[in-house]
């Protein structure tokens, strides 16, 4: 009955929400005379607190049209290069009106991005893709909320994430391709890559592990904890709900996104809370923009989904309380998963110092698992002051992690490091004679 209960709260205070929407604009529009009133400034900034705090919130868009690469503008067309009843795979293409400028971005690496299935939307990670774009093409993972699932599709398990991975892998071609996953895929995406090299199948040129529970045995996080404290019927009686029959997958079995993002918010009540009275008080003080950049992260970060129940509980399970891949226990749809098989694909691992959702040691735990792949073509990097989101988001991944996973993809795909790191220099203009490749793409 949970999820009825919160369908019927979340209507019941949609009219409040558009109501205080409104009033907020009224009371801070400059046409309105309302907006001259004395403390009008100080009563719309608490209608638009109401209204974000009361607001559903909807999957956001990558909104990535634009990249600039060499001083240039370059369009980029978000794409579907392949889908399937739980996930998409996009593509972002990238589009060049001089040919050499085509010819160059043709010979980038190819790198699919894998999103974590784990509350939030694939857009959580637009900063991740808009800073690979310039100099990559890119592709990425974008998971489907459960509760749009019709139930005919079928149940999704943690096996059935492992077999997209290897689906997607196949699609794009592994012989050119780095694999880069954030949080929680780095698990079925070491299963895949181990499944496919111990088929002898083509396996990708790198992998690039960021944040996530190879062995989450390793310094133990509040995560980690609250998934070893309860037994696994305890989740499935308690957490595990079915989706109403307003949505197209009524009836399926989910672990509803409202509950995840009510435990992401229980991990630091008093850091969002202040964050919310800042927003406040940046609204009284016209500091539009600090403002914007709550609303952004806000509208990022109350954007959640239904995960399937199968898949949630095998996380549960196999992940945090059997640990199966560390322990070398772990068998997809019959086959063992073993990374002592991988060779011939590069490993990257990335932790962050401040990371309280993957402890330090957790991700770097591959190195001791792929004994396979020569030390000369393993590294590990330690973000120094970043948290869980700063590893693959904002200025720390911009300025410090980016530099380093460019430069592990272009030595692995042999291309100068030095010659990647130059693209986004902006260059003197030189002659270019005309050409009909307008809008070509890569």
């Amino acid at each position: 009955m949970l999820y009825p209960l919160h369908e019927l709260w979340r209507t019941g205070l949609a009219p409040l929400a558009y109501w205080a929407d409104a009033n907020a604009r009224i009371y801070s529009a400059q046409d309105s005379w309302l907006s001259s009133l004395p403390g009008s400034q100080r009563t719309a900034a608490g209608f638009e607190l109401m209204y974000r705090l009361g607001k559903d919130y909807e999957k956001p868009e990558f909104g990535i049209h634009q990249i600039e690469v060499e001083g240039r503008a370059i369009p980029v067309v978000e794409r579907v290069a392949l889908e399937k009843p739980f996930c998409r795979l996009l593509r972002f293409k990238r589009y060049h009106d001089q040919a050499d400028g085509l010819a160059r971005m043709k010979d980038d690496p190819v790198v699919l991005v894998v999103a974590p299935l784990s509350g939030h939307h694939a857009t959580l990670l637009r900063d991740t893709v808009r800073t690979l774009l310039p100099d990559h093409k890119v592709y990425i993972t974008d998971w489907t909320d459960a509760r749009m699932v019709p139930t005919d599709a079928g149940a999704f398990h943690l096996d059935d994430y492992v077999a997209y991975v290897q689906e997607f892998i196949r699609h794009i071609g592994a012989q050119q391709l780095h694999v880069i996953s954030v949080c929680q895929p780095t698990v079925p995406v070491l299963a895949a890559v181990s499944l496919m090299a111990a088929r002898g199948e083509a396996v990708p040129r790198s992998l690039t592990l960021m944040g996530g529970p190879i062995d989450a045995r390793r310094s133990p996080t509040a995560v980690d904890n609250l998934a070893t404290r309860q037994p696994l019927w305890w989740f499935e009686n308690t957490v595990i709900h079915t989706v109403p029959a307003n949505y197209p997958g009524v009836g399926r079995r989910v672990y509803p996104g409202f509950l995840q993002h009510l435990g992401f918010v229980a991990m630091n009540p008093e850091r969002h809370g202040q964050s919310h009275w800042d927003f406040y008080l940046d609204l009284i003080k016209g500091d539009l923009s600090s403002a914007e950049s709550h609303r952004k992260f806000y509208d990022e970060y109350n954007a959640v989904l239904d995960m399937p129940a199968e898949y949630y509980l095998d996380t549960i399970r196999t992940v945090f309380q059997e640990h199966l891949l560390p322990r070398g226990l772990w068998d997809v749809a019959g086959e063992r998963v073993d990374p002592s098989k991988i060779r011939d694909c590069a490993l990257l691992t990335i932790e962050g110092e401040l990371d309280d959702i993957s402890g330090q040691g957790q991700t770097r735990a591959a190195h001791d698992l792929c004994t396979g792949i020569p030390a000369q073509n393993r590294k590990h990097i330690t973000a120094e002051g970043a948290g869980h989101y700063g590893i693959f988001s904002g200025r720390r991944w911009r300025t410090q992690i980016y530099p380093q996973v460019r430069a592990f993809i272009a030595a692995q795909a042999g291309l100068p490091a030095a010659t990647v790191a130059s693209k986004n220099t902006p260059k003197k203009s030189s002659p270019r004679k005309n050409t009909r490749n307008q809008g070509t793409a890569t």
